[in-house]
């Protein structure tokens, strides 16, 4: 934009006019533009830009139409066009899109390492683990997020939805926290996946002053404990049927974890009662 070389040549002394003729720029739009640099349409962009930044720092998986979707949920008004633009433009693209660099590196984890596959503990809320699991349904996926207790092998908190947002994990921990009160110290567990590394979701480790740790990179048996009870839950609940629609799915996982895995007799690993 040519119009603040003109405001500035103006305040030297150089007629608006003659600026202009040499600029082949018209008066008029120069003068509502000096009224009002800043146009509300350039307003409601940044405000819109500002959503659609927090949208992606806290759910870096998102493609540009979630983003849209969060946006729209927030009262911003754009379509997708207009919000792809503003996305590419600032880089904002999803995690797990389109490979744009052969010699990409690992994810940078949030937290070292500080299980290193030793799934033992000497009690209870002394090391949770933490994963995120998927099965589909007529209507769609549905996302498991669990949080398990490796003294007594409990699932201690977990949180289901329709979207694989940093919220569903946030949510599983809350409830997880909240089910077994103190747990101030409490090592928590996780892959490197964006939900365990967001925003919302360090803040919540933080508010009940658990301690963080992620796996290794392309380590399969990096959280093998956790994947025993996916294993479970895949073979007990999610495979016996097709589900028509994400409630009866979500009904059958609540009432199996209550009903049948929390109150099944102990396991001869643990010689020990569930706590």
């Amino acid at each position: 934009m040519m119009y603040p070389l003109v405001r500035e040549l103006a305040a030297d002394g150089i007629p608006v006019t003659v600026t202009c003729r040499v600029l082949h720029l018209a008066r008029q739009p120069y003068y509502r533009w000096l009224a009002a640099p800043v146009s509300s349409r350039d307003l409601a962009e940044a405000h819109l830009a500002n959503v659609l930044f927090d949208a992606h720092r806290d759910d870096p998986e998102f493609g540009y139409r979630l983003l849209a979707d969060e946006a729209r949920n927030h009262g911003h008004t754009g379509c997708d066009r207009r919000i792809w633009r503003i996305c590419s433009t600032n880089r904002w693209w999803s995690v797990f899109g389109k490979r744009r660099s052969k010699a990409g590196r690992p994810t940078p984890p949030a937290h070292d390492d500080k299980v290193r596959r030793n799934f033992t503990a000497t009690a209870a809320n002394r090391l949770w683990l933490t994963d995120i699991t998927e099965h589909s349904t007529s209507e769609g996926k549905l996302y498991l997020c669990a949080v398990k207790d490796v003294y007594s092998n409990r699932i201690v908190g977990y949180s289901i939805s329709d979207r694989m947002k940093a919220r569903l994990a946030v949510n599983a921990l809350t409830n997880a926290a909240m089910r077994r009160g103190n747990v101030a110290g409490c090592l928590v567990h996780s892959d490197r996946g964006s939900q365990f590394r967001s925003r919302k979701f360090l803040a919540e480790l933080r508010h009940h002053q658990l301690v963080g740790s992620m796996g290794q990179v392309g380590a399969a048996g990096d959280n093998a404990a956790m994947e025993s009870f996916f294993a479970l839950l895949q073979k007990n609940v999610l495979d016996r049927c097709r589900w028509a629609t994400r409630h009866e799915l979500r009904i059958a996982i609540v009432t199996w974890i209550e009903r049948t895995y929390h109150r099944r007799g102990g396991q001869a690993a643990l010689g020990r009662l569930r706590s």
